[in-house]
């Protein structure tokens, strides 16, 4: 017996991070998914037809359905978009870059398809935090994902030593992101203010023939130049005993 209410299912499809050949980054099963859905939610729907397109090239567009959930969306539509699932049939849920529902807000579309009885069936793909954790070196049994730093002066000072204080205390590494435009004033921030003993990596670029996936004490950092400059980065570092 199904614990599902519904036989429509939320099909969560990942997406590649740039420029990179979908073919060389997600697994068949992604293609043959995408083949069969004609109904999709994103954050946006030009580089969602692209990355279709890319994809599945034979698919008739026109034929595709969109609905749009990015900060323009009105918190009272989203769970329409769900509708077409308790009518049987399935849809996809797409990232614009990397893993949807993770640092994305299809999280909260999951989370209303759960609410309401319907099956959530994610796909394997690329996930920049995962990735950047693999290539790091650090403790990947132990690690918190915080999203961005604040943009106040004080504040982010304030959030990196109690972040530095915490992968210390708890032996954690400490992943987070940026607007890529601000990524090297971040890196800068994170030479000054962190211990010279602690380790910093950083990943941008990743699954593109750009990649860089850099670990290194902070005291090492400064004699090199690095320009992180509008480029997709992932941010961790720990204070190790």
């Amino acid at each position: 017996m199904s614990n599902f209410k519904y036989s429509g299912k939320l099909y969560l499809i990942p997406t590649t991070m740039g420029a990179a050949n979908p073919i060389q980054v997600l697994p068949l099963q992604v293609k043959e998914i995408m083949e069969s859905l004609d109904i999709f939610i994103a954050e946006n729907e030009k580089t969602a037809r692209r990355h279709i397109k890319q994809l599945v090239p034979e698919k008739q567009q026109s034929l595709l359905q969109f609905f749009h959930l990015n900060k323009f969306t009105e918190a009272s539509e989203i769970p329409s978009f769900l509708n077409d699932c308790k009518e049987g049939k399935n849809i996809g849920l797409l990232s614009e870059a990397g893993c949807p529902g993770v640092a994305d807000p299809g999280a909260e579309i999951v989370k209303i398809a759960h609410n309401e009885g319907i099956q959530v069936i994610p796909l394997v793909g690329p996930s920049s935090i995962l990735l950047a954790m693999m290539g790091s070196g650090m403790n990947g049994q132990r690690f918190t994902f915080n999203g961005y730093l604040p943009i106040d002066k004080k504040e982010r000072k304030k959030e990196i030593k109690d972040l530095e204080r915490l992968s210390f205390e708890k032996q954690e590494a400490q992943i987070f992101i940026e607007t890529p435009y601000r990524n090297n004033k971040l890196l800068e921030d994170l030479l000054q203010l962190l211990n010279p003993t602690t380790r910093l990596c950083v990943a941008c670029d990743l699954t593109l023939p750009t990649e860089y996936i850099v670990t290194k004490p902070v005291s090492e950092w400064g004699k090199t130049k690095t320009d992180l400059h509008k480029r997709p980065a992932i941010f961790i570092f720990q204070r190790e005993i």
